[in-house]
């Protein structure tokens, strides 16, 4: 069993950045695949984006992809989503999430493929 617990979060105007944090404690959280997903007010959860449990496979939702990185660091037991380019649509509450597929080479898409939440992060920006 893994807690996940996201920081990171906070009020920005449109154009900046910020970056969220996922750090894990309970065991060693390097080789689980990792997703961040996002739930807007009034809509459904969406994936953002996901990392490989093994190598550096990453995927983005298209709604991301050239201003969001998801990258972990191994040695501090954390996984990151580096925000750029921030719009008033970007504003959600952010969830990172942990497949129980330890070592797996593949990333995942889909909320129920991830066993363990944090409690979410609030990012708002800012017209």
């Amino acid at each position: 069993q893994i807690q996940l617990v996201e920081s990171g979060g906070g009020l920005v105007q449109a154009g900046g950045s910020l970056r969220l944090s996922c750090a894990a404690s309970g065991r060693t959280f390097s080789t689980y695949p990792m997703g961040w997903f996002r739930q807007a007010p009034g809509k459904e959860r969406e994936f953002v984006a996901a990392i490989s449990g093994i190598g550096m496979n990453t995927r983005y939702a298209d709604s991301v992809k050239g201003r969001f990185t998801i990258s972990r660091d191994n040695a501090k037991n954390t996984k990151y989503l580096q925000m750029n380019g921030l719009k008033p649509e970007d504003t959600a509450v952010y969830y990172c999430a942990a497949s129980p597929r330890i070592g797996s080479g593949t990333y995942y898409l889909n909320d129920y493929e991830y066993h363990y939440w944090g409690q979410g992060t609030q990012v708002t920006v800012s017209s």
